[in-house]
């Protein structure tokens, strides 16, 4: 049975970050460490984007950045400056691309295209069982995300970030180029949190995305029919349809942490490290690898890491108002842009605020359905 001091499933965003982040890192130097995904990662099955000041990590791999982002609701529709921040979009190809290259220079990581069966924690170590071989390891780091859990509780409310996207060529300019789509809510809203998302590349080509925060996923023709609207409704004339993307994002404040065990600790949107109100995750999961591995060189256990701060319960509130009214969504994100600056949204979404700057924040929508949902939650 091979072993490994360290195994990490899934070779996405926060596996492939971790690794990375243990071969510069020369406490992890004698370690040997096995990454296992099932996919070889040749396509480009995704995009991350994300705000940020300045120069960040992922500079040489970015798709695209915008200077100006806008946000469309029924009374307010309004292009904004969002200076020192720019908007940045990596895909994932790219990402991939760039890290599988990053890893062949460590010595220590190997990485392995194989089907994970079951983890299991054995009190001394951890056995990892896939189609291939078994293996055995002091530490497990699963990136693996399953609904499984969630379904089963009801503590916490469950919301899906779900969406489907076009990247289309229009016969017509009808894209800003240097602005990003953040939230378009004048389209039907159906008794849902609904919204276009559009990251432009040129006047004639962007990804055009149809969201939702609710309970359930859509058909998919659902999604393409409202995307078909919205060009028609833009004048887009005829169109391309380059390629597609579609997601689904786990919006929830439940306990992921419950599932840790001595030996097995799930990262990234498995270890519940998608932002629970919005559901970015790639710079969360980011922060949070560096935070992980700076508890690890200190001779801590994984097991002992915690992401929880008084933003998880900022989060828990509006998911209970979405879960409980669903529609109410475009009034609440209606009312933060249209009374505070998105510099001001950013740095919140960002866990970075004053408890000050926290309630300037929480003071911009209507507050009764916020003290309802307090007084359920306490009571």
């Amino acid at each position: 049975m091979p072993k490994y001091d360290y195994i990490i499933i899934g070779a996405g965003a926060s596996g492939l970050l971790l690794a990375d982040a243990m071969g510069k890192n020369a406490f992890f130097a004698k370690k040997s460490i096995l990454i296992i995904d099932k996919a070889t990662k040749k396509t480009n099955d995704r995009t991350w984007c994300f705000w940020e000041e300045g120069d960040g990590d992922f500079e040489s791999i970015l798709h695209k950045t915008w200077s100006k982002i806008s946000f469309a609701g029924q009374e307010l529709r309004k292009s904004y400056e969002i200076a020192p921040y720019q908007y940045k979009m990596v895909q994932g190809i790219d990402f991939y691309n760039h890290y599988l290259v990053k890893l062949e220079q460590f010595s220590n990581i190997t990485l392995i295209n194989d089907e994970v069966v079951s983890v299991k924690d054995n009190d001394k170590n951890a056995v990892v069982i896939t189609k291939k071989e078994t293996y055995k390891t002091l530490q497990v780091f699963n990136s693996v995300f399953s609904y499984e859990h969630l379904k089963q509780d009801q503590k916490y409310p469950i919301l899906q970030q779900h969406f489907l996207g076009w990247f289309v060529n229009t016969e017509r300019p009808i894209f800003k180029k240097d602005e990003a789509t953040f939230m378009d809510f004048s389209i039907p809203q159906k008794e849902n949190t609904r919204f276009m998302y559009v990251l432009p590349f040129s006047e004639n080509k962007a990804l055009v995305e149809y969201t939702l925060f609710s309970e359930k996923p859509l058909d998919k023709s659902e999604y393409e029919e409202a995307i078909k609207l919205y060009l028609e409704d833009k004048n887009s004339g005829d169109y391309t349809i380059l390629e597609t993307e579609k997601g689904n994002i786990p919006m929830t404040c439940y306990n992921f942490q419950q599932h840790n065990s001595e030996h097995i600790f799930n990262i990234g949107t498995a270890g519940g490290w998608a932002k629970a109100s919005t559901g970015y995750t790639f710079m969360k999961t980011n922060k949070n690898i560096k935070a992980l591995i700076g508890h690890l060189t200190k001779g801590k256990h994984a097991i002992d890491f915690s992401a929880k701060n008084r933003f998880w319960y900022y989060d828990l509130l509006l998911l209970d108002i979405l879960h409980r009214n669903n529609k109410l969504g475009r009034s609440i994100f209606e009312s933060l842009f249209k009374k505070r600056s998105p510099k001001l949204i950013f740095k919140f979404l960002d866990e970075e605020t004053s408890i000050l700057e926290d309630v300037k924040i929480m003071m911009a929508p209507k507050p009764l359905p916020f003290i309802k949902a307090l007084f359920q939650r306490v009571f």
